[in-house]
């Protein structure tokens, strides 16, 4: 049983990096003239948890989710996958354009953060020494961007912070994700208001969100920092902030929303996660936790798509309809290894997807790109694609 569930989150490369944007350019154009969203922003950003947008999808919360997507495809292009080049694991681009070489330079954003995650494994003196393919402590993950361009924010009828993560590149970043156990959020960081609540999530994704090295702040640090700089810029102003990403970064991006809602409590405006292939992040209280404090997690899942299913077991309030053998089987797991699904799943399909190659079919059914267009072709679960 502890075989099949130590089983690695990220075992294929979840994108590749994309040199074209003449395309990502058309889309956003179009987003940008004909999706106005801001008389019901706050339906689309999940304040009644998408009720009755999701099945059959509404065409205007499409376009939003394919818009997020764009943001995390700019964060994969624009990082140094080449393990030869002295800016390995950093950003291709600098700040000021970055949105404009990922083709977003229409979207009206301006990138105001570059954010890193840090590993906390341990490794040995003579690894240390090694490549940097292998002893890459900290990485480029994403950006915090936010909307300045005045039509868009009419159009948006707010303005928009977005935070964009990309999913796993380095191989420490590899070895967090077999961290598979659940480990206790600290106390004093993630209070809750629930009597004898123990929220938990994944030790690996609890590290790269919260660990530091000499001269550089974790990425919780500079995640609080950007977030209380940009609340106090555009205070009195309607707000969102919209934290999206795809496989490891769904799961930073579910960590990130928590925090930021535990830190800032009642100065913060609504906080929605768009994520993309993520896998499992906590236990029952954690999910009860984000619930309370009004975050929105929208969760686009493929259902060929293996990451989403780990790691851990579910332990969700509908064992009560699992045969006798499952529950009593479930009852014997240890607690470390019960998850929870978090927030609301848009469920899609990959059914043309070929089975020729096993391997080949779980790495498609991952990829971002397969994502988007399963997202752009889903109308509802009665149809097919």
């Amino acid at each position: 049983m502890r075989t099949s569930i130590s089983i690695s989150l990220d075992f294929v490369r979840p994108h590749l990096p994309v040199r074209s944007t003449k395309t990502k350019c058309r889309v956003t154009a179009m987003h940008s003239t004909t999706n106005n969203v801001g008389r019901k922003w706050t339906e689309y950003q999940g304040i009644q948890n998408w009720d009755g947008l999701l099945d059959p999808l509404d065409d205007h919360l499409r376009k939003e989710i394919l818009r997020y997507g764009r943001f995390i495809e700019a964060a994969y292009n624009s990082f140094e996958f080449d393990i030869t080049s002295p800016f390995y694991a950093t950003s291709r681009h600098s700040k000021s354009s970055l949105l404009n070489q990922s083709g977003l330079s229409e979207t009206g954003y301006r990138l105001t953060k570059y954010l890193r995650a840090t590993t906390s494994i341990g490794l040995p003196h003579w690894v240390e020494k090694a490549a940097n393919s292998i002893a890459t402590r900290s990485s480029w993950i994403g950006y915090v961007a936010v909307c300045e361009d005045k039509k868009e924010i009419s159009r948006l009828g707010r303005r928009d912070i977005v935070i964009a993560y990309r999913g796993t590149a380095t191989c420490l970043e590899w070895l967090e994700n077999l961290r598979a156990t659940l480990t206790e959020l600290p106390n004093n960081e993630f209070s809750t208001n629930r009597v004898l609540s123990r929220p938990m999530v994944e030790t690996g994704f609890l590290s790269l969100y919260s660990s530091r090295i000499a001269r550089l702040p974790s990425l919780k640090q500079t995640i609080r920092e950007e977030v209380r700089r940009l609340l106090k810029a555009y205070d009195g102003e309607p707000l969102s902030i919209t934290i999206t990403g795809h496989s490891l970064g769904a799961a930073v991006a579910t960590l990130t929303a928590y925090d930021i809602n535990v830190t800032f409590r009642q100065q913060v405006p609504l906080v929605t996660v768009v994520s993309f292939g993520g896998p499992r992040v906590g236990n029952k209280d954690f999910q009860r936790s984000l619930e309370e404090q009004g975050t929105k997690v929208l969760r686009i899942v493929n259902s060929g798509d293996v990451v989403t299913k780990v790691p851990g077991f579910v332990a969700d309030d509908g064992m009560d309809g699992l045969p006798w053998w499952a529950r009593q089987c479930m009852e014997n797991v240890p607690s470390q290894w019960l998850y929870s699904e978090v927030g609301k799943e848009l469920k899609l399909s990959n059914k043309n997807s070929s089975n020729v190659l096993g391997i080949i079919n779980m790495g498609t059914n991952h990829d971002l790109k397969t994502y988007l267009r399963l997202v752009q072709r889903f109308k509802s679960s009665k149809s097919t694609l």
